[in-house]
C-alpha cells in the first residue's frame, strides 16, 4: 500500500473515531505528518490540539478519547498519545510490506495518480529569442520545465509543452543585419561591424554557410562607415538600408537566419532530452491579426488611450506601477502587445490553466501581464508564472566566466558535451527553481559517491546486479504467499521511504518543485547502500531470500521511476 492510500485510510479511521465522540464536529481536516524519529510512530496527528481550541477542552484528554474509539484495525499496530496531545500511529509491518507488491505490480506506473483528472495545462518554457545558441541559463529552464511536465502528467494532467518563438520585431532585424555584415565581409564589402549586433562565432559560421550555398546572391555595395558611431539610431538606419538594398531578398535572408537559429535550438534541446508539442511563432500573431484584434478588445473595454500618437494600456487600473505602451507613435507594436495577444490566444485555445517558466530577470514583467489578462476578462489566477534563478558554473573552486566581449558564452551544447545529459539534467534539478544554482563541472563528471547523480545511478546498478545474480522470476515472487516480515531496522527504513514516493510526486505537482525528486532519490539511495553493506540477500534461505529480493526489486523500480521524472537514465551497470 503506497503512502497516499495509507494516509487516506488512516484519516478516515481518525475522522470516524472523532465523529463518534462529537456529533457536531468542528470543521477541521485531519492532518497527518511523518515524525522525524521512528520512535514516535509512522504518522502523527495534531487533531486533538485543533479540537481543544474549538471545544475549550484539554487536548490530551481529547486525544485519549479518540484513541479509545479506534479499534486498531488491520493497518494499525498501536496508537500512542504523546506530549500535549499528539496521536502517534504505528503501522502494521505486513501493511508496510504491501508497498513492495504495489510497486512490482504497477512497475513504471507506480507513483502515478489521477488527481489532475485530465485537466488541460499549457506549459510554456525556455522560449529563448532565436538570435543565438542556448546557454546554460536556458538549460536550467529547459530541465525544470521538462521535469515538471513529466510530473504533472504522472498526476493525471493533460500537459501541452510549448516554445514561444520570438521571430518578429527589432531583435530579428538586428540578427539579419549581423549575418549580412559578416556575409559581406567575406567579399571584402564590409570592414566594420555594429557594436550592438550579434557578435558570436555562430554568426560568422552561418555567413560562411550562406556564401558556400548562395555565392554572392546577397552582395551589395553599402557604406558602413557610420557603424563607428555606437548609437541605436545608427543601427536602425542600417537595418533600413539593408531592407532597401536587398528588397524582397531581405525577408528571405531574415527567414533563413531565424530558421537556422530555431533548428540549432531544437538540435541542442533534443540532445538534452527536451521536446515540445508546438513551436509557436510570434510572427503568426501578426499574420492572423491577433495582435491588432487583442488591442482593439482592450480599447473597446476602455483600457487603452492615445497619448502623443502612441497607444497606452492603462495597466495601473489593475495594480501595475505604471501604464504601458502597446503601439508606438511610428505605428510599431511593442513586444508587450504581442505577448498579450499570445496569452489571450492560449486561453482561447481552451487551456484553463497556463504555466509560464521565465528567467528571474522577467520578475518586473509579471504585474503588467496579469493586468493585461484582467483587462481581457481572464482570471489571472489561471496563469502561473514560475521564475528560474541564475546559474554559476564552477570547475571545483574556480568560477567560470559565462561570456566574453566577443559575444561568446558557455552554451548548453558545450555543457552537455562535457558532463553528459544525465548529469546536466540531474544537477539542474538539485535546487528549488527560484534559488541560485552553483553548477560544479568537476563534480558532475566525477565517478564517485560525491557526485549525486552517480550515487543514485550506482544504487540502481547495485539493485540490478543483485537481481542478475539471483536470476529468478519476479512473477513467482509476486505470487508467493509466504512472506516473512521485513523487520530489520534498515528494511523498515526502506519500506517507509518506498511508501513516501507517491507523496513526493504529489507534492512536486502541487508546489511545482521537481527538486523534491532529487532529494528523495538521494535519501532512498543512502538507505539502499546501507542495506547493501549490512544485510545478506542472496546467501539466506527462501522464503526470506525471495522477500528481500522483492524489496531490492522494488527499490530498483522506484529509483528508475524517479529518475525518469528527470529524464535521467537508470543504468544496470556502472
Amino acid at each position: 500500500m503506497d503512502g497516499m492510500t495509507l494516509q487516506k485510510e488512516l484519516k478516515n479511521i481518525v475522522n470516524g473515531a472523532a465523529n463518534k465522540l462529537y456529533t457536531e464536529l468542528p470543521d477541521i481536516e485531519v492532518s497527518l505528518e511523518r515524525p522525524k524519529s521512528s520512535e514516535h510512530g509512522d504518522y502523527s496527528s495534531n487533531l486533538a490540539l485543533q479540537l481543544a481550541k474549538k471545544l475549550d477542552q484539554n487536548p490530551r484528554e481529547i486525544a485519549n478519547l479518540i484513541k479509545d474509539q479506534i479499534s486498531e484495525p488491520d493497518i494499525i499496530q498501536k496508537v500512542d498519545v504523546a506530549g500535549p496531545g499528539f496521536l502517534n500511529f504505528y503501522i502494521n509491518i505486513n501493511v508496510k510490506q504491501e508497498v513492495i507488491l504495489d510497486i512490482l505490480r504497477n512497475c513504471n506506473k507506480f507513483g502515478a495518480n489521477n488527481t489532475g483528472n485530465g485537466a488541460k495545462i499549457l506549459l510554456e518554457f525556455v522560449s529563448a529569442n532565436p538570435t543565438g545558441p542556448l546557454h546554460v541559463g536556458h538549460g536550467r529552464g529547459a530541465a525544470f520545465g521538462a521535469s515538471l511536465a513529466n510530473i504533472l502528467e504522472a498526476c493525471g494532467f493533460d500537459v501541452f509543452r510549448e516554445y514561444y518563438v520570438n521571430d518578429a520585431g527589432r531583435q530579428i532585424d538586428i540578427l539579419t543585419l549581423s549575418v549580412w555584415c559578416r556575409y559581406l565581409g567575406l567579399f571584402s564589402k564590409c570592414s566594420v561591424f555594429p557594436e550592438k549586433g550579434y557578435q558570436g562565432k555562430y554568426i560568422e559560421k552561418f555567413a560562411e554557410d550562406l556564401k558556400e550555398e548562395f555565392g554572392d546572391l546577397w552582395v551589395r555595395d553599402v557604406d558602413f562607415s557610420y557603424f563607428n558611431e555606437d548609437s541605436e539610431a545608427i543601427l536602425d538606419h542600417f537595418i533600413q538600408l539593408a531592407k532597401a538594398g536587398l528588397g524582397a531578398e531581405y525577408e528571405l535572408l531574415k527567414q533563413r537566419a531565424v530558421q537556422e537559429q530555431v533548428n540549432s535550438c531544437k538540435a541542442d534541446l533534443h540532445c538534452f532530452g527536451v521536446f515540445f508539442d508546438q513551436w509557436f511563432s510570434e510572427k503568426s500573431l501578426f499574420l492572423k491579426g491577433s495582435v491588432e484584434n487583442t488591442i482593439q478588445k482592450l480599447e473597446s473595454a476602455g483600457y487603452v488611450e492615445t497619448r502623443e500618437g502612441a497607444k497606452w494600456f492603462k495597466s495601473t487600473i489593475f495594480g501595475d506601477d505604471k501604464d504601458r505602451v502597446l503601439k508606438k507613435s511610428n505605428g510599431e507594436y511593442t513586444y508587450f502587445a504581442s505577448d498579450i495577444a499570445y496569452h489571450h490566444d492560449k486561453f482561447k485555445r481552451g487551456y484553463g490553466r497556463v504555466i509560464n517558466i521565465w528567467g528571474a530577470d522577467h520578475h518586473g514583467y509579471i504585474p503588467r501581464m496579469r493586468a493585461a489578462l484582467k483587462g481581457l476578462g481572464h482570471q489571472d489566477s489561471n496563469l502561473e508564472i514560475l521564475l528560474i534563478q541564475f546559474v554559476s558554473l564552477f570547475r571545483a573552486t574556480e568560477k567560470i566566466s559565462m561570456s566574453t566581449r566577443s559575444g561568446e558564452f558557455v552554451t548548453l551544447k558545450d555543457l552537455v558535451s562535457e558532463v553528459g545529459k544525465d548529469a546536466a539534467r540531474y544537477f539542474y534539478s538539485l535546487r528549488k527553481s527560484d534559488q541560485h544554482l552553483d553548477f560544479d563541472l568537476s563534480l558532475a563528471k566525477a565517478k564517485n559517491n560525491e557526485n549525486p547523480v552517480y550515487y543514485v545511478q550506482y544504487a540502481h546498478a547495485r539493485c540490478a546486479n543483485i537481481l542478475v545474480k539471483w536470476s529468478g522470476s519476479l512473477d513467482d515472487v509476486i505470487r508467493c504467499q509466504n512472506r516473512p516480515p521485513l523487520d530489520q531496522p534498515d528494511e523498515l527504513a526502506l519500506l517507509q521511504k518506498l511508501g513516501e514516493y507517491t507523496e513526493v510526486i504529489q507534492i512536486c505537482a502541487e508546489d511545482f518543485s521537481p527538486h523534491h525528486v532529487t532529494n528523495y532519490l538521494r535519501e532512498l539511495s543512502v538507505l539502499l547502500h546501507r542495506y547493501y553493506n549490512s544485510t545478506q540477500v542472496l546467501s539466506v534461505e527462501d522464503p526470506l531470500r525471495r522477500t528481500r529480493i522483492s524489496l531490492i526489486a522494488a527499490v530498483k523500480q522506484v529509483l528508475k521511476n524517479g529518475l525518469s521524472m528527470l529524464d535521467v537514465a537508470a543504468p544496470n551497470k556502472m
